[in-house]
């Protein structure tokens, strides 16, 4: 009896263990995390880009303020696979605002309801010319936490340009070929241009 007791004690607490394990991701040191944030840029915008990553506590804080046009994001340790982006500083209001309603328990339909509201009524101003938004992602086996490396990873393209339409620029609404451009959202104040590895 004593014997399966501890079994079940043992196996309580590795279960424990796992649930702790998972509530609190591992929080790479602050250089890492903007080695790999900056990843996605153009090499010259690395070094003075604005970068978002996350605390001792997994909150997210800014790691480093910028003084150029880009602002980056550091992969989210809560979630499976690498993924950094970086983007221009005039879509920053749209992506905080993005951040704020995730943070209040919005799922992706009710943040574009209440971002399109704002938009329309001016609240929320979404940059007039495009602007661009860099994305590089790839698989957890690949990445070297020590140097913020990532190996065998893939880049996807986003040109932000709110309300154009397929008439306006000539694309398509789904891409025709692998890693043509092809416009998302068309016509809406999401509206952008989709460059990458896309089937």
């Amino acid at each position: 009896m004593k014997k399966y007791t501890f079994l079940i004690v043992m196996a309580t607490l590795s279960m424990q263990l796992a649930c702790q394990e998972a509530k609190n991701p591992e929080i790479l040191p602050v250089e890492i995390q903007i080695k790999t944030a900056t990843l996605p840029a153009p090499e010259a915008d690395k070094e003075n880009a604005m970068v978002y990553g996350y605390d001792d506590n997994g909150e997210m804080t800014v790691l480093r303020q910028g003084n150029n046009n880009l602002v980056c994001l550091a992969d989210d340790p809560q979630k499976e696979g690498i993924s950094v982006a970086c983007y221009s500083k005039k879509l920053e209001p749209f992506m905080k605002r993005g951040r704020e309603l995730t943070a209040e328990g919005k799922d992706a339909d009710e943040r574009e309801k209440v971002r399109g509201a704002e938009v329309e009524s001016g609240k929320l101003i979404m940059p007039k010319e495009p602007s661009m938004l860099y994305v590089y992602y790839g698989d957890d086996k690949n990445y070297d936490k020590t140097t913020g490396a990532l190996a065998d990873a893939q880049y996807r393209y986003v040109i932000y340009t709110p309300f154009a339409t397929m008439e306006s620029t000539g694309l398509p609404d789904k891409p025709h070929a692998k890693g043509m451009p092809w416009l998302m959202n068309p016509g809406t104040f999401r509206a952008h241009i989709m460059v990458g590895p896309f089937e």
